[in-house]
């Protein structure tokens, strides 16, 4: 039996959102258990007998500081939540609510993995070859040193091995240009020890990408500072809620643009189901010492109920035991790393 935690008061929504798709979860999986974590009052209503509801007090808003929500809200249904996978209690949590926090709250009470200084958030971005390319970091790491973009590569190398089921998925480095001289000090280095580590048999590094790489799926996994990665990721958004609005706009102008988008209809639905982001709804908090995932806040139960079976494909698959699995062969690499407390995340 699969033990998932559920912030089920986080989102924009709450319990709206996230109590469906637990729902839906549960109908699909007979093999899961569900920790639903929240306000009594706010859950109350929702019976299963393979879901228990855990007590919280206390709930973190999205625009709560990290101090806030790690110092005074130490009853929230996110720290509850995440407390359940410290106690062994489950495998897995997941939480739609305020990144900063989770990352924070996530980081405090599970501790990073030993070779690893600092936790990734990866996500998987759609790609012309009809899957998707993992990117991280994507915002929780805004400077790193090449050492960081190691434990990048070898963290998301497990996470694809696990949920694309690729054994030697293959890694890029994001860059200005596929040539080995072209980047700053840090790319030049992070590019070098890629290389030792492909040349040991820790990676399947194939060289530096380009940002159209991402979306081309030219390789599994495209490793990046958190600054580059949220642009990347914000960008692609953006771009794809201005085609859709351009194609609307268009397509309603009179009867000959109407009559195309009938004719052009299958083409446009099949190009809105490929990109559409609620299918690969699910960010995973790579390094800590338990499986932590990230729903996008403002997911509807679809795109809730894709990240539980993200969280529950992991926690099924063993991914925390292959992530350090692949730490440990890498380990004469991942030098000088070690687990390091957030300097926010140490509470009065």
């Amino acid at each position: 039996m699969i033990t998932l935690a559920v912030d089920c008061m986080g989102g924009d929504h709450g319990p709206a959102i996230t109590l469906p798709a637990c729902r839906r979860l549960l109908e699909r999986h007979a093999d899961v258990h569900l920790l639903l974590v929240g306000l009594p009052e706010a859950l109350k209503g929702f019976v299963h007998e393979r879901a228990t509801v855990v007590p919280a007090s206390e709930v973190v808003a999205m625009d709560d500081p990290v101090e806030v929500a790690l110092r005074r809200k130490k009853d929230s249904s996110m720290r509850v939540a995440i407390q359940q996978v410290k106690d062994g209690r489950a495998q897995a949590v997941l939480s739609a609510g305020n990144t900063g926090a989770l990352m924070a709250i996530a980081r405090y009470l599970l501790k990073t993995l030993d070779g690893i200084d600092r936790p990734a958030i990866a996500y998987p971005m759609p790609n012309a070859l009809g899957g998707s390319t993992t990117v991280l970091d994507l915002g929780a790491n805004v400077d790193c040193t090449e050492q960081h973009l190691l434990e990048f590569a070898v963290m998301g190398s497990a996470l694809d091995s696990v949920l694309k089921n690729k054994p030697q998925p293959t890694v890029g480095l994001l860059n200005i240009g596929s040539e080995a001289i072209k980047g700053n000090e840090v790319i030049k280095k992070a590019g070098e020890l890629l290389r030792s580590a492909a040349d040991a048999g820790d990676l399947n590094f194939i060289g530096n990408v380009e940002g159209n790489d991402i979306f081309k799926g030219t390789a599994d996994i495209v490793v990046c500072d958190g600054f580059v990665g949220n642009v990347a990721l914000k960008a692609s958004e953006g771009l794809a809620s201005m085609i859709a609005a351009f194609l609307k706009q268009e397509f309603s102008r009179n009867i000959f643009t109407k009559m195309a988008a009938v004719v052009a209809y299958p083409v446009l639905s099949a190009f809105k189901k490929r990109a559409d982001y609620r299918r690969y709804n699910g960010a995973a908090l790579l390094g800590l010492r338990g499986l932590v995932f990230k729903s996008h806040g403002s997911a509807d139960p679809f795109a809730f109920e894709q990240a539980l079976n993200r969280a529950y494909d992991a926690a099924r698959n063993h991914l925390l035991e292959r992530v350090q699995a692949r730490i440990a062969h890498a380990a004469p690499l991942l030098t000088g790393a070690s687990a390091v407390p957030v300097s926010a995340a140490t509470p009065d």
